[in-house]
């Protein structure tokens, strides 16, 4: 019997202090960046965004660093940002009235809730940096990249979206290799390379944040992956 994504938590809630700047925007901001996301409605993303601009839903931004760098590189795309840490969530929030950023929207919930929300075939990638790689064997069940949540993904992608997949955890990499393989309707550009494995090589894009240079610097590997959603008419 396949569990239901939804049933099993992916994160866990830990205490994290704020500055005084990061709860004040918390506080000043929330209402106007971030939805508040009510379990069992239904979302659309063109009406969270106002637009019929292209969606990146990107799953645990941290600090939100990252996340603003993009969403500024590309105001033509929508970005919704899912985070269920309040510093993280507060830090993005500054970075988006610093920036000017419209083109951003947080939701504070557990993602796989939110994602399971959205209608199919609606989002044009998702971007996964750094998840929790749930190291001990006993947790690999919580991981983020497993099915059957890599089916809920694809068939949340239009056709030709993608999912793009970053860790310092060479484990993780081998495992979420193995898991969007697996996925039926995802394939991978990289696959059919003599060099590299079918990982994907660094993204010039994606911006190199603080909590990526520590891995770095403590002698772990940065494992990139793209996966895109086939062309259902061939």
């Amino acid at each position: 019997m396949v569990e239901n994504p939804r049933t099993i938590k992916t994160y866990v809630l830990r205490a994290g202090r704020m500055t005084d700047a990061q709860k004040k925007a918390y506080g000043e901001l929330k209402q106007k960046w971030a939805f508040e996301f009510k379990p069992g409605e239904k979302l659309c993303p063109c009406d969270l965004f106002g637009n019929n601009n292209p969606v990146i839903c990107e799953i645990g931004f941290g600090m939100g660093a990252a996340t603003a760098i993009i969403a500024g590189e590309n105001p033509g795309k929508n970005y919704l940002a899912l985070e269920v840490h309040t510093p993280g969530v507060a830090k993005l929030l500054q970075l988006i009235k610093e920036n000017g950023l419209e083109n951003i929207k947080i939701i504070q919930y557990d993602a796989l809730e939110v994602i399971n929300s959205l209608p199919d075939k609606s989002l044009d990638g998702f971007h996964i940096f750094f998840p929790d790689p749930w190291p001990k064997k006993k947790h690999h069940k919580r991981r983020m990249i497993t099915r059957p949540v890599t089916d809920l993904f694809c068939r949340k992608l239009r056709p030709g979206g993608y999912l793009y997949f970053v860790t310092d955890w060479e484990e993780y990499g081998y495992w979420a290799m193995e898991e969007l393989s697996n996925t039926p309707g995802l394939t991978n550009p990289y696959a059919g390379l003599t060099a590299g494995g079918g990982f994907a090589p660094c993204q010039d894009w994606r911006p190199r944040t603080k909590f990526e240079k520590k891995g770095i610097d403590a002698g772990r590997k940065i494992i990139e992956i793209i996966f895109n959603k086939e062309d259902e008419n061939g």
